[in-house]
């Protein structure tokens, strides 16, 4: 008997016909003693959909975030109950269960919210029934019962959680693709499918911007050290493992992918004091409205007059929350001037193999200049290093980087 949970993705649902598809396949792949919890996303565009109809009545919603979660919740309860009624139909039992109902518990950070903990009582009770278990990913609920959503993505987060908290046999995530790629296929045509990679790995690819997941359900898996399986809802092929470690030998390249992410607005704080406390100042302040920061440069503007200038990049979604924010500390401080930059993407190479590997780093930036691309901020990690650019030169950027390290075959 295995205990499998499979996360279906909003394509996989978009419409009843998928969903009547998604039910046929799971009741054919169950063995008899299988006991199958399936989180799914809301169906296609919905999201997107119900974030519109909010803007045609304000043109900034998420200022009403609360809100925005009751509203965004109910995507996932339209699909968790088709889904149920599909399998009913078929002819097996099945139950459908909201993040809150399946015990799932968050912080009360609405919009982009964080498991602090899931108690599936209820789960294990309908498995026990012989129901397979349909839940609403992307959500939970804080300690007042109030909605919280995931951020985008968070079915994922969600899946992995389940997993973990009913120590499953493996956690399956069914997309419109058939694996984790060296790079977006969109974007570099020639990348390359993964058949493993590691959780770290697979981790910092998240976290610089490969869409397949979401970097805190790769953090899940490892805490729980559930093997996830990225696959395609529409074909039967094997897709690409995340875990621990390889099982075989799959090295043949340092660096695992090419990574890239457009949703980046870079800030400069110029001319502010060369005195500690200041970088606390103001990315404090920015943590304390939940806005995470990336790449974080500073450098001496005048040494004479003790000054300096701090350049940081975010997320473009979280550019008019911190604006406002960067001002008023930058105002505290006496800076020169707050200046920001919209068109600028991150493109970052990724693979625990660069370490003891000398040399990377120069033919990444290499391979820009020889494509003619300025690079604007560097930063690095242990099995990472990241440029800023130009989101004109992006996708160039991404083609010369993969040239560089998945050379054509001849």
């Amino acid at each position: 008997m295995g205990l499998i949970v499979k996360k279906f993705g909003g394509s996989s649902v978009a419409t009843t016909e998928k969903i009547m598809a998604v039910a046929k396949r799971i009741l054919a792949e169950k063995k008899d003693d299988d006991q199958i919890v399936m989180v799914v996303s809301a169906m296609g565009d919905t999201t997107d959909d119900l974030i519109q109809l909010a803007k045609q009545l304000t043109k900034d919603p998420y200022q009403y975030e609360r809100e925005m979660d009751m509203l965004l919740t109910t995507g996932e309860q339209v699909s968790i109950a088709l889904l149920t009624m599909a399998f009913n139909s078929l002819g097996h039992p099945a139950v459908s269960l909201t993040g809150m109902m399946a015990g799932m518990k968050t912080d009360s950070v609405h919009t982009k919210g964080r498991i602090l903990d899931i108690k599936p009582r209820r789960i294990k009770e309908e498995l026990d029934k012989g129901n397979i278990v349909v839940v609403a990913g992307f959500q939970g609920a804080d300690e007042f019962g109030d909605p919280v959503t995931l951020g985008r993505g968070g079915s994922d987060t969600s899946a992995v959680a389940i997993a973990g908290a009913l120590h499953a046999d493996s956690c399956e995530i069914f997309t419109d693709v058939d694996g984790i790629y060296s790079a977006d296929p969109r974007v570099e045509p020639d990348a390359r499918r993964m058949k493993e990679i590691t959780y770290d790995e697979m981790l910092e690819m998240a976290r610089l911007g490969a869409g397949v997941m979401q970097p805190r359900s790769v953090e899940m898996g490892k805490h729980f050290n559930i093997p996830i399986h990225v696959r395609s809802t529409f074909t039967n092929t094997p897709g690409t493992m995340i875990r621990e470690a390889y099982t075989m030998e799959e090295k043949d390249f340092v660096i695992r992918g090419v990574a890239h992410d457009s949703n980046v607005a870079k800030v400069a704080v110029l001319g502010v004091p060369n005195n500690p406390g200041i970088a606390h100042s103001i990315f404090s302040a920015l943590a304390d409205a939940h806005v995470s920061v990336d790449m974080i440069v500073q450098s001496i503007r005048n040494v004479e007059k003790n000054v300096t200038d701090m350049v940081f990049t975010l997320a473009h979604d979280d550019l008019s929350k911190a604006k406002p924010i960067v001002d008023a500390v930058a105002d505290k401080l006496n800076a020169v001037a707050v200046l920001v930059e919209e068109d600028v993407a991150k493109v970052s190479i990724v693979g625990a193999g660069m370490l003891g590997n000398p040399g990377i780093a120069s033919r990444m930036f290499g391979a820009l200049a020889n494509g003619g691309i300025n690079i604007d901020v560097i930063s690095t990690s242990e099995i990472s290093i990241s440029c800023l650019v130009k989101t004109t030169d992006l996708s160039k950027a991404v083609n010369v980087i993969h040239d560089e390290f998945f050379p054509k075959k001849a």
